[in-house]
């Protein structure tokens, strides 16, 4: 009898088996069997097409049949092993393709107060994009401040000659490296496929590159990109106009962070809107603990190439569309996971990263709508190797403990003493960029970059300025401590920022104008704009005190071989 139980209870849980596994079939093929009926009498209805965007009220497909409607519908989908190569940022994580399906979302009826909320926030819009347009008119009809900027001769100097050791990339050699200009020339790039010409060879020419490949190719010894390189605009309306293929979340960092691929097989780097242009950073906040503005991005990259730096890569502001330019193209599993609607029917998501990923710190979309800043990735480190320097100056990243410098006011004689900073251009580098973040009232620099190809005798990437523009109604003057314990600067900076001052270069008008030409513009609030022209003359001021200290050729160092060239230098792209 204890037999026969035995080989019944065995049937049993074999019978269990079996119902389990046929409902789990069953759960798998209902959304198909789903789908198949809905497209049969969409047809029957006349009813053509699909839109990858979803009002919230709608189900949203499952994740592997969107990728796999995405990867059916784009032929021409990157190959990530031959596009990789390139990129900085590059490995995305790998994401399992089996089907996920995901909670259905039930529609609820807005209240007459947000419907309210909404008209009036949209009529605040309107009207600060009809200024920003006025502005933008008044700017083409009347002088520009910018245009006689880069008019002035100090910024027509022109750089040393160019060796094939101070190009990052020999053009002949090296672009054998990147797989799509050697071989085939499917960059779906801006302009007319037929109007296209390869060469006789096969070989892909430096006019039919994307713009981001030339961007990489002009990258030398001095300087990221030239003063009048037309690449450069090109490039920054390719990150706004340039359809998105791929989105993965970057891997590190404290705070979210996406890697965007395009069409045209180029890539950058996504910061989301966390916080509105008038919120100035909390006062208990610690600096580490910010938050990374997208605005912040944008503003740093005008301000670098209005003070002629040229050391930030290029970053434009873009308005995505979170269901359509990332939901629906993510093949990051982790990403789609966290993508929700919220009680105000937005469409919102978190991610992954060490601060602010939860749902209570979610992005929103209005209703799916989100700016962001898009940097231009820099060449990847397989091709490009890129040296990580702690910063002299760094913070003590702690909430008690101070850094050395802030403790020590002789510190500045033992950097000099260290290499790199005891020979070259380095120290200088370093006060460069501690104006730049002054300016800007960025705390965060912990670490720096250079080229590795060209040694020591190279320019200061200036990477990661997201917590900068945090507060216009403070002025942070430990940022100034390196130049004040130093008292060191180049000359030609130095004079540019007396330009600056000046009442027909004023620094907050030709950011403001320069900004104009950003798709988000407004980019950075009159506050925060009228900051910079207070911290600049917080800056003369400190160099002032140097020279009356120590005197003017002890202070500042001549980098213009006492003269002015007025000849522009042409870029050879």
């Amino acid at each position: 009898i204890k037999m026969i139980l035995f080989r019944k209870f065995r049937v049993l849980i074999l019978m269990v088996f079996l119902v389990a596994c046929t409902m789990h079939i069953m759960i798998d093929l209902l959304p198909k069997l789903e789908k198949r009926a809905a497209g049969s009498s969409s047809s029957a209805g006349g009813g053509g097409g699909c839109s990858c965007a979803h009002t919230p009220g709608e189900e949203p497909r499952s994740w592997a049949k969107q990728r796999a409607r995405a990867a059916a519908a784009e032929p021409g989908w990157p190959n990530k092993h031959s596009l990789r190569l390139l990129q900085d940022f590059s490995n995305e994580p790998n994401s399992n393709l089996t089907s996920h399906s995901r909670e259905k979302v039930t529609e609820r009826a807005e209240s007459a107060k947000r419907v309210r909320q909404l008209q009036l926030g949209s009529e605040k819009r309107g009207l600060m994009r009809d200024t920003v347009s006025g502005q933008k008119q008044r700017a083409v009809q009347g002088s520009s401040r910018l245009k006689a900027l880069y008019e002035h001769p100090l910024y027509k100097t022109d750089l040393p000659h160019l060796s094939e050791d101070d190009t990052l990339f020999n053009h002949n050699n090296d672009i054998r490296f990147y797989p799509k200009a050697a071989g085939q020339q499917e960059w779906h790039n801006e302009g007319n496929v037929e109007e296209e010409e390869y060469s006789p060879t096969g070989e892909a020419t430096a006019e039919s590159y994307p713009n981001w490949l030339r961007f990489h190719i002009g990258i030398n010894r001095h300087e990221l990109y030239s003063r009048h390189n037309p690449v450069i605009g090109a490039l920054l309306k390719d990150l706004v106009s340039q359809k998105i293929t791929s989105v993965a979340m970057k891997s590190g960092g404290t705070q979210l962070k996406l890697i965007m691929s395009f069409q045209n097989y180029g890539q950058a780097l996504f910061k989301p809107m966390k916080q509105a242009r008038e919120q100035e950073t909390p006062p208990d906040f610690f600096y580490f603990s910010d938050f990374e503005r997208h605005n912040a991005e944008i503003a740093a990259f005008h301000l670098d190439r209005i003070l002629d730096f040229r050391r930030v890569p290029p970053v434009a502001g873009r308005l995505m569309n979170m269901t359509r330019e990332i939901r629906d193209v993510t093949r990051d599993k982790k990403l789609w996971r966290t993508f929700f609607v919220s009680p105000a029917n937005n469409i919102c998501f978190y991610g992954e990263c060490s601060y602010y990923c939860s749902t209570e710190h979610a992005l929103c979309g209005k209703p799916d709508q989100i700016e962001g800043s898009l940097a231009a990735f820099l060449p990847d480190l397989a091709l490009a190797k890129r040296k990580t320097w702690r910063n002299p100056w760094r913070r003590s990243y702690h909430k008690r403990k101070k850094a050395e410098w802030e403790v020590d006011p002789d510190y500045c004689d033992e950097v000099k003493q260290t290499p790199p900073y005891d020979r070259g251009t380095r120290l200088l580098d370093i006060m460069d960029m501690t104006i730049f973040d002054f300016l800007m009232g960025n705390m965060d620099r912990h670490h720096y970059e250079t080229f590795e190809k060209f040694g020591n005798e190279t320019f200061i990437i200036h990477l990661d300025n997201g917590r900068g523009f945090g507060k216009h109604s403070h002025d942070e003057m430990s940022i100034l401590v390196p130049l004040t314990q130093c008292c060191r600067v180049k000359r030609s900076t130095y004079l540019r920022l007396q330009l600056l001052a000046k009442e027909e270069f004023k620094l907050s008008s030709l950011m403001e104008e320069s900004l104009l030409q950003d798709q988000l513009a407004p980019i950075l609030i009159q506050p925060h704009l009228e900051a910079m022209n207070r911290r600049l003359r917080l800056v003369l001021t400190v160099l002032a005190d140097c020279v009356e200290k120590e005197g003017f050729p002890s202070v500042v160092e001549n980098d213009l071989d006492g003269k002015f060239h007025t000849i522009h230098r042409k870029s050879s792209l």
